[in-house]
């Protein structure tokens, strides 16, 4: 286990600032230990949960160039068919991966290829389960062709929590599936594109751990 990178900062100032809370109300609270000793452990505890955002636990890794591994940590929220208009403009089937606040927030490859497309949308913070989040929120879209052929579509989105989107990929840079992508500082969720003909692995409810667990097979 170690502390992402992305959380680093943020811990380092979060730190800074309930240790200087905490010299206050020793400071002009003397006399009310007990007081202090409540809002000494609630800081901890803030700190804590701030901290378990930023894990970054280890993963055994493989890769299989037919196979699409989850690129999040969560659980299965969607299973079905849609019509995605933004790269393909014609109907692919979806599976998307709600991040709760508990989750890892590292966002994954599914699959190694090529990326084709890469975009990044501002938008609005409706909570990650709102039918328009995946249209209207804060977003990347990624677009990978396989090394088995077919193109993968991937997005992380916004949510009500999630304030900030970090991605590491770019138009024509080689991914490795099982690698990190990005990260989602906060949680929220992933959707990912594949062909109708796609061979679903998860089932709607299923939890999943990001860069092990199956969620598809390519037909190639």
């Amino acid at each position: 286990m170690k502390i992402h990178k992305e959380g680093r900062r943020i811990l380092f100032v979060t730190l800074l600032i309930l240790l200087a809370l905490n010299l206050l109300m020793f400071q002009f609270n003397r006399g009310q230990d007990l007081v202090n000793r409540l809002f000494a452990g609630a800081t901890v505890i803030i700190f804590l949960l701030i901290l378990q955002f930023f894990r970054s636990p280890f993963r055994h890794l493989f890769t299989h160039e037919d196979l699409l591994l989850a690129p999040a940590d969560g659980k299965v929220v969607v299973i079905e068919n849609v019509f995605e208009p933004e790269y393909f403009e014609d109907e692919r089937k979806q599976i998307s991966i709600f991040m709760s606040p508990i989750n890892v927030h590292v966002t994954r490859n599914p699959i190694s290829g090529l990326v084709k497309y890469f975009k990044y949308h501002p938008g609005n913070y409706l909570v990650a389960w709102h039918p328009k989040s995946s249209t209207q929120n804060e977003r990347t879209t990624v677009v990978v062709e396989s090394d088995a052929g077919p193109l993968v579509l991937f997005r992380q989105i916004a949510g009500a929590m999630a304030r900030r989107i970090v991605w590491y990929v770019n138009e024509g840079d080689e991914v490795s599936q099982g690698e990190e992508f990005g990260f989602i500082k906060f949680g929220s969720r992933v959707d990912v594109f594949v062909p109708l003909d796609t061979e679903v692995k998860v089932e709607l409810g299923q939890k999943v751990k990001g860069g092990e667990t199956v969620i598809c097979q390519l037909k190639v």
